[in-house]
């Protein structure tokens, strides 16, 4: 691009004769005087993360010998994981909820989708879960096909894998929304592509009649892996200080907890923002690839390399303090469940819950009807935390369907197109629904 001589610079004699006005008509010297955006972009690149992209490849070689960050063993390990998942979800129908009081699974429906259909889901994760973990401590105790601290010792060449395949995954579901949705009339196009690819254009992406992609990357391979992390990460404090420490054992104890309440209610999580709201993009693909396993068990990373050993009574105080945190956590979902079960004929804390009635219209022109829940531990839990009771976590965490909650007037939702609307009002106990504009 031919340079544009700045009209504010003085005309001053120079060292040859010329003047900088003739000067710039030949041609400006030295940098830029003006910046297109890639320009802008990469000056903003380099400053955010040109130390990081020292400090990565200083401790590439320092910590791992300036070795491929892609191993072949790494790639192996990784893809015979995944597999291993995809089997178990797809070949091996749940038997678990026929022998387990109390626990739902096997074949179950989803919510009511804007375009008014209900999937159809095979709830397996306990299922997948265990049978996992019985191979994990089969090999551990008995087979030594592996050495336990197998994850921890190839960490970082599979945190490269995990990330292939979440931009894999993310793209692969871009490229189907475009060309061969599961269902065209799900699909939100912003006309933003980077926003597209990291949001996600298909609400329910499924390959066959069975395989979600929501359903399996949400609970698998990255919520199975997290306990198995851990058990790693043990295994290594064990293999490194000769014993395990209490603060390691409380790490996995109470995550163990967590998970296996995810897996429990494995046929509740269908109503929730995750199934019920977000469509399958970047944000969903690479976070459960990559975000959940290798954020969330950080703390036991950390005590790989920085073993603590707590005195009995913290010990004890961290614990209650987890497990009051998870009753906590249990009996929130167990109120939201019990709403949504009842239709909202229920007692929550000995009265009748509050809540938010709204309709509907969806893609097929069917109405329905929903209720948010504002009593119990939700709305104290939103208060304290600066969320307004209708505000999208609320509503989504309850209702099976994207919904409003305004209370003077209807409006059209945003969050699964525009031919889905809703109408709302506050009441206590089960009032009348009203119908949507």
């Amino acid at each position: 691009m031919a340079a544009k001589s700045q009209p504010s610079a003085p005309k001053t004699k120079s060292a040859n004769g010329l003047t900088n006005g003739k000067a710039a008509a030949q041609g400006q010297w030295g940098r830029a005087w003006e910046v297109d955006w890639f320009s802008l972009a990469s000056v903003i690149f380099l400053l955010l993360f040109a130390p990081f992209i020292v400090y990565y490849f200083i401790m590439a070689c320092d910590q791992y010998s300036c070795s491929p960050p892609v191993t072949t063993k790494a790639a192996q390990i990784y893809a015979a994981w995944v597999t291993l998942q995809v089997l178990l979800y797809m070949l091996l129908p749940d038997f678990c909820h026929k022998f387990l009081p109390g626990y739902v699974g096997g074949v179950q429906e989803g919510a009511v989708t804007p375009a008014g259909a209900v999937n159809k889901y095979e709830i397996n994760g306990l299922q997948a879960w265990l049978l996992t973990h019985l191979l994990w401590f089969a090999n551990a105790h008995l087979l030594s096909w592996f050495s336990p601290t197998i994850i921890f010792d190839n960490w970082i060449p599979l945190l490269w894998c995990a990330n292939i395949l979440g931009y894999t995954v993310s793209t692969f579901a871009m490229v189907k929304g475009y060309l061969f949705p599961t269902d065209a009339r799900e699909c939100k196009f912003t006309g933003n592509f980077f926003y597209n690819y990291m949001m996600g254009v298909e609400f329910n992406p499924r390959i066959g009649k069975w395989f979600d992609f929501k359903l399996f990357f949400n609970g698998r391979p990255g919520i199975v892996a997290w306990t198995l992390i851990n058990l790693s990460f043990a295994a290594k404090q064990q293999e490194l200080y000769g014993h395990v420490t209490n603060s390691m054992v409380l790490v996995n104890v109470l995550q163990a907890i967590y998970v296996l309440d995810f897996f429990w209610n494995e046929t509740w999580y269908l109503k929730t923002i995750d199934i019920c709201h977000d469509h399958f993009g970047w944000y969903l693909g690479w976070g459960d690839c990559v975000w959940l396993p290798y954020l969330y068990t950080l703390q036991g990373l950390y005590l790989v390399y920085h073993p603590v050993q707590l005195p009995t009574s913290y010990a004890l105080g961290v614990l209650l303090l987890g497990l009051l945190g998870y009753y906590i956590f249990r009996v929130t979902n167990h109120q939201k469940d019990l709403f949504r079960r009842t239709d909202g004929r229920c007692l929550i804390w000995g009265r009748k819950p509050k809540a938010i009635e709204c309709s509907y219209t969806s893609a097929d022109g069917q109405k329905h009807h929903s209720k948010l829940l504002v009593s119990g531990f939700l709305p104290q839990m939103a208060v304290q935390t600066g969320m307004a009771p209708s505000g999208r976590s609320l509503a989504a965490s309850q209702s099976p369907t994207p919904v409003s909650t305004q209370s003077d007037s209807p409006r059209q939702v945003g969050l699964q197109g525009p031919s889905v609307w809703a109408h709302s009002s506050v009441h206590s106990g089960t009032a009348h629904k009203q119908e949507g504009a």
